[in-house]
């Protein structure tokens, strides 16, 4: 059991990261990650909102929407909770950070239609559908595996960026042609880490 949770927990914040593998949730990874504070506090939000996301979304699913034939209105369930959490994120920075609420600015509201918190919600479904052994737990440990895995790329990304805005690149590519090579070449460096965690863990997963 211990060794399936930290398989899923290291799957989930490096083989299987969900904007640099999944390619998910770019908007924030783009608009939110060129100072390091703002990109910080914009993955503990995102971090939260995955995690509570999945502890309400998976037994409604399970024991409401799967028992009643009514798994059709996942995705508009899904999105309906996600909004709700959302909104009680945005409260409690408004009241608690009032400055990370400022510095985050439009991107806090739009969590709510990030495609990675939504497809975290929905693809542990799915994972719970093909492998038995996967359950409720492993669903809330994946989910905290993703948002830190949205984290580590964030904060990475938000370094590359700063050294970035020291070098001396081309014309043609300054602004966002090179914001796009930077961001494909951290995402291949992840590539490597497949072989890592499969070595580590053989046939700990499922």
């Amino acid at each position: 059991m211990i060794k399936s949770l930290v398989a899923v927990f290291l799957a989930a914040i490096l083989t299987e990261n969900y904007v640099l593998s999944k390619f998910l949730g770019i908007c924030p990874f783009l608009g939110v990650s060129k100072k390091l504070n703002t990109a910080v506090g914009m993955s503990t939000a995102v971090t939260f909102v995955m995690v509570l996301a999945t502890a309400v979304t998976w037994p409604i699913y399970k024991y409401i929407l799967e028992p009643n034939g009514l798994t059709y209105l996942e995705t508009i369930v899904f999105i309906l909770i996600i909004a709700a959490l959302v909104q009680l994120v945005e409260i409690v920075l408004r009241k608690f950070v009032p400055s990370l609420y400022q510095a985050l600015g439009i991107y806090l509201p739009l969590i709510t239609t990030n495609c990675a918190v939504l497809g975290v919600t929905m693809l542990v479904i799915q994972k719970g559908e093909t492998y038995a052994s996967f359950g409720y737990v492993h669903a809330l440990v994946n989910a905290l595996g993703s948002g830190l895995g949205f984290m580590l790329a964030m904060v990475l990304f938000a370094g590359v960026r700063s050294r970035l805005e020291s070098c001396d690149i081309p014309k043609s590519l300054r602004g966002l042609p090179i914001t796009l090579i930077a961001a494909s070449l951290v995402a291949v460096s992840f590539l490597g880490f497949s072989g890592l965690v499969d070595g580590l863990l053989p046939g700990a997963l499922f």
